[in-house]
Formats: structure tokens, sequence, C-alpha cells
């Protein structure tokens, strides 16, 4: 996934309400290429549906509260939750650099965290569905949004056009130099 994936990006939970659940987020964040996955006030240790036993792939983080969370410089919060000033997710542009979290399935996230996240998102649905699957459908949007793909053809009876060879060349500077 890192080599078609730009940025970088975690996935956590606030709270737990179904542990199974928050095992199948954790693994699902291991499949589609998470750089760490993390918990909020919340005493999960581990699912039988975390197969892949992300812990040992790749850093865990626990944070006893949400005062207490402290994400990578420059890594945006991003919560997920169904709530009218949320943005619809096939509208937003993802961040970089982002650490996604979600809610337990009996709640929502603590105002605290609504506070903390640069941006909260929604998937436009009728009703709240699934953490492991808000989770998947969040970072396969991500790996739309920003991974390097081929155009999808409108016509199904036409071909995709392949992935875009990556072009090496001379380092491009964003800000002109000091003078």
């Amino acid at each position: 996934m890192t080599d078609i994936m730009r940025g970088y990006f975690g996935v956590g939970v606030e709270g737990v309400s179904k542990p199974f659940n928050v095992g199948n987020l954790m693994r699902s964040a291991h499949a589609f290429g998470a750089g760490f996955v993390f918990t909020i006030a919340a005493e999960y240790v581990g699912a039988g549906s975390d197969t892949a036993k992300t812990h040992e792939h790749m850093p865990f983080y626990r944070y006893a509260s949400v005062a207490k969370m402290n994400l990578p410089e420059g890594c945006a919060l991003v919560g997920i939750e169904l709530m009218d000033k949320a943005a619809d997710l096939p509208t937003f542009p993802h961040p970089l650099h982002a650490a996604y979290v979600l809610g337990p399935e009996r709640g929502s996230l603590s105002p605290a965290l609504i506070e903390r996240c640069e941006h909260v998102v929604r998937i436009p649905a009728r009703f709240s569905i699934n953490l492991g699957v808000a989770g998947a459908i969040v970072m396969y949007d991500r790996m739309l949004a920003l991974g390097r793909f081929g155009e999808r053809p409108l016509n199904p009876r036409t071909a995709p056009t392949p992935r875009p060879t990556h072009v090496y060349g001379e380092p491009t500077r964003r800000r002109p130099k000091p003078v």
C-alpha cells in the first residue's frame, strides 16, 4: 500500500462498547496501510477478530483521556461522526497526515474530542453503521483520494487507464529561497 499512497494515517477509537468490532477496525487499518492505531479512554486488549495481530506490526498507542492524546506534529485529527455539521465523506479532502477517530457504537465522540478535531466527517448513511465497517469505508475513501490510480471509465465496457508511472525529477521548491 505504501507504494501507491501518499502521506500517512492512523486510526483509533474513543471508548469501546464492542471489542470484537474494534478488532475488525484494527485489522482493516493494518490491511489499508495505517502507520499507527490508538485508543482513547478504552480498555481494549485485543480481540480474536484482529487475526492480523495488528499491535505486533505497528505502533499501538493507549491514551487515558483526550487531554493525554499526543499525535505527531502536523497530523490532523479527523472525527468520524454522524452529525449534521460534519462534512460528507465523498467530498472530504483527506489531509496528507491524518489520524481518524471513531466513537463507541453505543455512543458518540465526546464533546472534548470533537473540540480537538480539525475536521469532522460523516458517512452519508441513513443511520449509524458498524464501527469496523465505518472505519474501513473511511480508509478505502482515503486510498481512492490519495492513491495513485488510473482514471475509472464511465462506460463499464471500457478498460480502465493504467496507474500512472511515477516520474522522478528535480526537487521543486514550494517556497522561494530565503534572501
